[in-house]
């Protein structure tokens, strides 16, 4: 009797572990999923660049002459009007050309003088016939060489007195001087370009950011477009300024294509300064209030699901895209939705994304649970071990 008694209590222990142990392995094989609720709320589609601040009018104020700086009127931060004098060259060698070809001009005069008198005389002798046609002619043709001579003698004082007044070098704008390339004593050659003296920003509370753009961004920038920047001095503030312009000169660099794209920008506070990196986000698209997904639940696949249709492209059809990656357009995808603990596809409408997440237009309700990832995945029958073609466990000798 005691023997039938510890039978039944050793089965009745048997068949609780072999319950446990069977519920252990049925939660064991169920898939456990990462979820993301479907949410309402705005959504930013952007392109992001990179450009440096300019002022909209920056001159460069140069020397036509060579010769020693004198002196300097203007210095780096300094206010400037149109016509201020800002340097002066030394201009002693230019006041003795100046000299020197009033003096030929005045030789020149003379001899102007002393040919209109003989061509006079000749041609009163002729009349009287005690000259002949031939010395008519040639005085004649020295009053001509005269007049002509006197032409060049004038051409060269005006060229120097207009080297002489290049030495005052004065401001073409109104504006304010950003850079001063020489020092008083300094010697600038104008030899082949006009070596740069000062750099005047016209108005500095008026700006343009260029910003390189890729190539393949820049087919949804358009003008008028408004954008969102940052400067690093100023990192917790957001700055703000309209596309202005999308040059069509392409800028290749180690062959990388960009486009520079001109955004205009208000500067009233005087904050912002020339040079400047600025970290641009262009606003191609806005939604208010609409539904939302991870775009992790766009990329998210069983094991076996079928691979996902591909454009002639080659991109998967649809795809979630980069912030800027491609205009709002409504495009079709599959994502799976959590139901009963189990994984069905769902066909839905996605409109713009910001890169983490994306617009949904048709598919999806408030409150859906989208599946983003799978954390472990069913159990299968254990492969044979490597190195035993008969499946057994492998033995060393």
């Amino acid at each position: 009797m005691t023997n039938r008694r510890n039978l039944i209590i050793a089965a009745a222990v048997l068949l609780i572990a072999a319950f446990f142990l069977f519920s252990r392995l049925g939660r064991s094989n169920a898939a456990q999923f990462q979820t993301a609720t479907v949410t309402r709320g705005p959504i930013t589609q952007t392109v992001t660049a990179t450009g440096t601040l300019n002022p909209v009018v920056n001159v460069q104020v140069g020397s036509q002459v060579s010769g020693n700086i004198q002196k300097l009127f203007a210095d780096f931060n300094s206010k400037v009007k149109a016509g201020d004098i800002v340097a002066q060259i030394d201009p002693v060698l230019f006041q003795a050309t100046v000299t020197q070809a009033e003096g030929d001009l005045a030789s020149a005069q003379a001899a102007l003088e002393l040919a209109k008198v003989n061509a006079t005389r000749t041609q009163e002798l002729f009349a009287k016939k005690n000259s002949s046609q031939a010395d008519v002619d040639q005085a004649m043709a020295n009053l001509h060489q005269a007049e002509a001579n006197v032409k060049i003698k004038q051409g060269a004082l005006d060229k120097a007195k207009a080297d002489l007044d290049h030495c005052t070098i004065t401001s073409p704008v109104d504006g304010e001087v950003i850079s001063r390339s020489v020092d008083v004593g300094q010697t600038v050659a104008a030899s082949l370009q006009a070596p740069v003296i000062f750099t005047i920003a016209n108005d500095l509370t008026k700006m343009q950011i260029d910003a390189n753009v890729a190539e393949a961004d820049v087919g949804v920038v358009t003008v008028d477009q408004n954008v969102d920047f940052s400067v690093d001095a100023f990192p917790n503030r957001t700055f703000h300024g309209k596309v202005v312009q999308v040059r069509n000169a392409p800028i290749t660099v180690q062959n990388v294509v960009t486009y520079d794209t001109v955004i205009g920008v208000n500067n009233a506070d005087l904050k912002l300064k020339p040079g400047m990196t600025a970290n641009v986000s262009i606003v191609i698209a806005h939604r208010d209030d609409v539904l939302k997904i991870s775009n992790a639940a766009l990329r998210y696949r069983p094991a076996n699901a079928p691979t996902p249709e591909r454009s002639p492209s080659g991109q998967n059809r649809g795809g979630a895209g980069g912030a800027g990656s491609a205009g709002p357009r409504a495009t079709g995808r599959t994502v799976y939705v959590l139901r009963g603990g189990e994984a069905q596809p769902v066909q839905i409408k996605t409109g713009i994304s910001d890169g983490t997440t994306t617009e949904v237009l048709e598919g999806l309700a408030d409150k859906d649970r989208v599946i983003t990832g799978q954390l472990n995945a069913p159990n299968a029958a254990s492969p044979p071990q490597q190195g035993n073609p008969f499946g057994g466990p492998r033995r060393f000798p």
